[in-house]
């Protein structure tokens, strides 16, 4: 018996599953839909595809560098008590190393490779790992970054961040220099800045908060009746905070506050006797932005006694 691509569609929305594991169902039964559905089901492809839907807002964040080469992964699951499992880990693990070693262009390509280690596909591997731990995983997102860079992971994989440095002269490989960048990586951790420098801002968002400023005076009485050229100072003034609240450099450091970052990491270099600098961070935060399933423990016990 043939089929067509719509035959694909119809299992694809009757099952959950992907639409080659549909195609190859429908070959092997030679278009039969029913003996189809019950080949997934046999390999446990229909049971994987049903926990998909299933909220996975827990996880892990894993940070790997190697030769000159780092990588930042987020992979989800359900429980928390899943996101500590052994296993669980190591295959977070494994994605970064594949990152590293093959350089994905994107979560799909990522999926069609050979995870580091295993004969399987990081699309097979996850499914797989979906029904031996039986919740839900996904593989959120990635980043690879090549060069001088320093990564630093906080709180068991609930945030990894990513430093890239520009690192010159003597600076190139020193352990100081190093050092220095997992001290702002550990800082970006800690506070969380939106943005780099003065100069990461876009100019939409410096506009924002100057007119929400502006507008803030305006409607102090203190402030409402000073001239324009005034308020523009203390306009001048309020930004100045907001550079220093927001960006990385010009924050105060975390282990001295008398310096900035940027003077913290210009002592560096004097020291060391060459240029280390940051010129970019990635961080990542487990389950940032997602919906958290919400468990009722009351309720779940009551509708157990029904």
């Amino acid at each position: 018996m043939a089929f067509t691509a719509k035959d694909v569609q119809t299992l694809r929305e009757r099952t959950g599953c992907g639409m080659m594991d549909c195609k190859k169902a429908l070959t092997e039964t030679n278009g039969d839909m029913e003996k189809a559905i019950e080949v997934l089901r046999e390999k446990g492809l229909a049971a994987a595809a049903k926990k998909s839907g299933r909220i996975a807002a827990e996880g892990v964040v894993c940070v790997k560098v190697e030769d000159g080469v780092a990588a930042i992964v987020e992979v989800n699951a359900e429980t928390d008590f899943v996101a500590k499992n052994e296993t669980f880990i190591a295959f977070a693990n494994d994605i970064a190393k594949t990152v590293i070693s093959e350089n994905p262009a994107d979560l799909d390509a990522l999926m069609t490779l050979k995870l580091n280690g295993s004969d399987m596909t990081v699309e097979e591997a996850l499914r797989d790992k979906i029904l031996v731990i039986g919740e839900n995983m996904k593989i959120r997102r990635f980043e690879r970054v090549e060069g001088d860079v320093v990564g630093y992971s906080h709180g068991g994989g609930r945030i990894g961040v990513l430093v890239k440095m520009e690192l010159e002269g003597a600076a190139k490989g020193n352990a100081t220099a190093l050092e220095a960048g997992k001290d702002v990586a550990m800082q970006i951790a800690a506070l969380n800045a939106p943005y780099l420098d003065k100069e990461s801002v876009p100019a939409e968002v410096l506009e924002s908060e100057k007119q929400i400023t502006i507008a803030q005076f305006k409607n102090d009485p203190k402030h409402a009746n000073k001239p324009d050229q005034v308020l523009e100072k203390m306009v001048m003034g309020k930004m100045g905070k907001y550079y220093e609240n927001n960006c990385v450099l010009c924050q105060a450091f975390v282990k001295d506050g008398d310096k900035t970052v940027s003077q913290y990491l210009a002592d560096v270099s004097k020291e060391v006797g060459g240029k280390v600098n940051v010129t970019g961070f990635i961080r990542f935060e487990k389950g940032e932005g997602l919906e958290k399933k919400q468990d009722n423990f009351a309720e779940e016990v009551a509708s157990m006694m029904k």
